[in-house]
């Protein structure tokens, strides 16, 4: 009976899904039940759970880890820029960049504006650089502490920085993943821009006004927002960094590079070059420490204890947790596709997709479940663009419909998910979980939204200009490879 499963050329659906469903299962209790938001050993476990499907096929447990190592090189590149920005945080804390944009906004921004400053702060410089995760590690490390120092709940203030950051991810032509999106989707780079222009400004100024709206209740000092919280801050950090326009050397070189198109990887490394120089010669810091910085992070001594905490960031170590995660969740990605997880769904999918919407909502669905599945950003935008691309063809919509609805479901979303990479590494730098201040990243949500109704009324859902195409069904390549290909 056994040899006759094995022997069969096709397999009920609940089979194929059914190593998915189980370690969602386990996610699911580890999150919700244990309270416990690492979802590192749910995924072995998952990653186990399918090569034991996989015996029941008949199948190889060295050809699933073939595909799994071969699908893991997508956390390469990545691997290498959550580094590079362990490092920048470390630097520039050592430098006293930061402590000089944590007391130049505590003069400065007042809690009625707060908000919607942060947003558009957080704005310019991602759409500047191309990196949502550099302007968390840096000017939203500050801004957390301006917030809790003005009175500002911190779900609020990480909401608003996680907004503009991603944003810039979204729309920056420098971001790798608005590179990647259009490559993956099959349109060009320009008309993925122009056709998120369209839901992306409604979404961000509804978000603004929302911000400005909820300012208001944040008029008056008070609490942690007292005058003498905020000079006890400001005098902390004024007597042990050498504060002044020399530490914003770093953040204008790293935007100005960005402006220029440099590799973001080239562009991150000289910010940490830079930071490290001013550590030495304007702050003070012995050369032999700064390798210990860039490895381990930055360990504040202030003596105030929360000026401490929060400037107590950064370093290659500090990224582990991340980068190990991206690894399991990709390797999961690499098993499932092994065992034919993703072509079951894919033919599921297919029989239900009857018009316009269903068609939008589908590529939406499938963004973000292998999101939440594989919890990396780059497979949730390659997967489900390389699956769906040729379903927009034979029904004649223009495939920048399906690079803005993967993008804002893919890029935007990403910071929601508490076990996505880009979840996790906001809660790591900024120190609040994701189920807290996701409510409050509205522009993240609200874009995603605003694209399903424009399917749901037909606006803005052009037709291809060659009317529908049959595409005869590719093999799907190696993903690794696409990806690098079109990272910056």
């Amino acid at each position: 009976m056994l040899q006759s499963f094995r022997n069969r050329s096709d397999y009920p659906f609940w089979f194929e899904v059914a190593p998915l469903l189980l370690t969602t299962a386990i996610l699911m209790v580890q999150f919700f039940i244990f309270k416990d938001y690492t979802p590192h050993v749910p995924l072995i476990i998952g990653i186990c759970i399918t090569g034991l499907f996989m015996s029941l096929k008949g199948r190889k447990w060295i050809d699933m880890e073939h595909n799994m190592y071969r699908v893991m090189k997508v956390a390469l590149p990545t691997m290498v820029i959550i580094m590079c920005v362990g490092m920048v945080i470390a630097s520039w804390i050592a430098a006293g960049t930061v402590p000089t944009i944590l007391d130049f906004g505590l003069g400065m921004l007042s809690p009625r504006i707060f908000l919607p400053a942060t947003c558009i702060l957080a704005t310019v410089v991602s759409l500047a650089t191309g990196t949502s995760w550099g302007t968390v590690g840096t000017v939203g490390l500050a801004i957390m502490g301006i917030a809790q120092a003005l009175g500002v709940p911190e779900y609020w203030a990480a909401g608003a920085v996680v907004s503009g950051a991603f944003f810039g991810d979204k729309m920056s032509p420098l971001s790798d993943t608005t590179n990647l999106t259009p490559a993956v989707a099959g349109t060009d780079l320009w008309s993925h821009i122009r056709s998120m222009l369209t839901n992306t400004i409604p979404a961000y100024a509804l978000t603004l006004i929302i911000y400005t709206w909820v300012g208001m209740d944040y008029g008056t000092d008070g609490g942690m927002g007292s005058l003498e919280m905020r000079e006890a801050i400001q005098n902390t950090v004024q007597s042990n960094f050498q504060l002044g326009w020399v530490t914003l050397i770093p953040p204008v070189v790293v935007i100005t590079m960005g402006f220029r198109k440099y590799s973001v990887m080239g562009t991150l490394c000289t910010g940490v070059f830079i930071g490290a120089l001013i550590a030495v010669f304007y702050q003070g810091v012995s050369l032999d420490k700064i390798s210990g910085i860039l490895m381990n992070g930055y360990t504040a001594t202030t003596g105030q204890e929360y000026v401490d905490k929060l400037l107590t960031k950064g370093g290659i170590l500090n990224m582990g947790w991340v980068i190990t995660m991206m690894f399991l969740s990709l390797a999961f990605v690499g098993v499932l596709e092994a065992y034919g997880t993703f072509h079951a769904i894919l033919l599921k999918i297919n029989k239900v997709i009857s018009s316009r919407f269903s068609l939008v909502l589908t590529s939406a669905g499938s963004v973000l479940t292998v999101g939440m599945v594989a919890g990396e950003v780059y497979t949730s935008l390659v997967l489900p663009g390389r699956l769906m691309k040729s379903k927009y063809a034979e029904m004649g919509y223009d495939r920048s419909i399906l690079s803005r609805t993967i993008e804002d479901w893919g890029t935007l979303v990403s910071p929601l998910i508490p076990w996505n990479n880009g979840g996790a590494f906001v809660t790591s730098t900024l120190g609040i979980s994701a189920f807290l201040y996701a409510p409050f990243a509205l522009f993240c949500w609200l874009s995603p939204l605003i694209g399903l109704i424009y399917a749901a009324l037909g606006w803005f859902t052009p037709l291809d200009p060659k009317g529908p195409q049959k595409i005869e069904e590719e093999e799907m390549e190696d993903i690794a490879d696409e990806v690098q290909d079109y990272m910056v």
